[in-house]
C-alpha cells in the first residue's frame, strides 16, 4: 500500500550504504539509487550526502526519516490489525445490557455481527444500568450497554446516543394526540412501570422527588417485553425511553409522547468497555455493529 521507497529509504538509513540496503531487500542498487533520486529531484534537496565509504543522511533526511518509520510503524501495527480480523474464527463475548436494548437494536447488531463471524459465540444478560456498568468494570463483561451519567469508572465510553423518557401509550389514548406530557398530566393515569419503582429506586423516582402527587403505577415488571403486551392491552401506560418499543412506534402500534422534565429529557445510553483491557477485533467490531444501530434509531421524538 505505501511506496517502496519507505523501505529503500529506512534501510538504506540504517545501513549507510545503498548497496548493502539493495542486497538485504534483495533489489538492484540502481532501482534503489533511482527512487531515492526521484524524490530528491521532487522535494528539491539532498536526503543523503554520498561519500566514498556510503552515505549519510542530510539534516532534511533527518527528518524524512524520522516521518518515514512512524509511517512505518503505524502501516504494520494496522496490518497486524487487519490480519487479526481477517484471521477471527471462533472466540466469546459476554454482553450486559439494559433490557430495553434486546428489544430489537441488540439482535440486529448480532445480526450483522454473525453474519460476518457466526463461530464467535455470544452471552447477553440483562441488568439494571448500575450493573451492567459495573460487569464491565470488573471483567465479568467485555461489553455493556446502560444509561450514562458522570460517575462510571473503571469503564470507557465508546459512544451514545440521546435517549429521554417519554409516556409509552395506545394510539387510542387521550393523550395520544399530545406532542409532550408533564409528569403532572400523567399522574392521574395507571402506569406500567419497572420493578425498581416498588422501592422508589428508578431513574423516574431519582428525578421526581418533589412530586405532590403520587403516580398510580399499576404494573411492575423487570421483562420488558411484558410491559409492552400491558401497554397494548391498555393495562396502562408506560414510562420508558424508546429503545425497547421503537419498532412498535414506528410500526403505529405504540406512540411515543416526550416527557417534560429536564433529568429524564437528558438521559442518554451508551456502550461501555473496560477503561483498562485493550480492546481486540471481536470486541471492537461487536461494539461498532451496536453503535451502527444506535445511531439508526429515532429516539427523541
Amino acid at each position: 500500500m505505501h511506496s517502496s521507497f519507505l523501505r529503500y529509504f529506512d534501510e538504506v538509513a540504517r545501513q549507510r550504504s545503498i548497496r548493502k540496503a539493495a542486497q538485504l531487500l534483495n533489489v538492484s542498487s540502481t532501482s534503489v539509487n533511482r527512487k531515492i533520486i526521484s524524490v530528491e529531484q521532487r522535494l528539491g534537496v539532498s536526503i543523503f550526502d554520498r561519500t566514498p565509504e556510503g552515505v549519510e543522511l542530510t539534516a532534511v533526511g533527518t527528518i524524512l526519516l524520522e516521518h518515514c518509520r512512524t509511517v512505518l510503524h503505524d502501516f504494520e501495527r494496522t496490518k497486524i490489525l487487519i490480519d487479526d480480523m481477517r484471521d477471527l474464527r471462533t472466540g466469546h463475548i459476554n454482553i450486559h445490557t439494559i433490557d430495553s436494548m434486546t428489544m430489537g437494536c441488540l439482535p440486529r447488531a448480532m445480526n450483522e455481527f454473525g453474519k460476518v463471524y457466526p463461530d464467535i459465540s455470544i452471552s447477553v444478560t440483562t441488568s439494571q444500568p448500575e450493573d451492567a456498568v459495573h460487569a464491565v468494570a470488573s471483567g465479568t463483561a467485555e461489553v455493556g450497554v446502560a444509561f450514562t451519567f458522570s460517575d462510571q469508572p473503571g469503564v470507557r465510553l465508546l459512544s451514545e446516543k440521546s435517549a429521554p423518557f417519554g409516556v409509552i401509550l395506545r394510539p387510542d389514548h387521550p393523550l395520544a394526540g399530545r406532542t409532550s406530557v408533564t409528569i403532572e398530566d400523567i399522574a392521574t393515569y395507571r402506569l406500567v412501570r419497572t420493578i425498581d419503582a416498588r422501592g422508589g429506586n428508578s431513574i423516574i423516582d431519582h428525578a421526581i422527588t418533589t412530586l405532590v402527587t403520587p403516580l398510580s403505577t399499576h404494573i411492575f415488571t423487570n421483562t420488558l417485553s411484558l410491559a409492552k403486551l400491558m401497554i397494548l392491552s391498555g393495562h396502562g401506560i408506560g414510562l420508558y425511553t424508546k429503545i425497547g418499543f421503537h419498532d412498535d412506534i414506528e410500526s403505529g402500534q405504540l406512540r411515543f409522547i416526550p416527557l417534560i422534565q429536564e433529568m429524564l429529557a437528558n438521559i442518554r445510553v451508551g456502550i461501555f468497555v473496560s477503561a483498562t483491557s485493550s480492546i481486540d477485533p471481536a470486541k471492537r467490531l461487536m461494539c461498532d455493529a451496536l453503535a451502527r444501530e444506535m445511531a439508526g434509531m429515532r429516539l427523541d421524538s
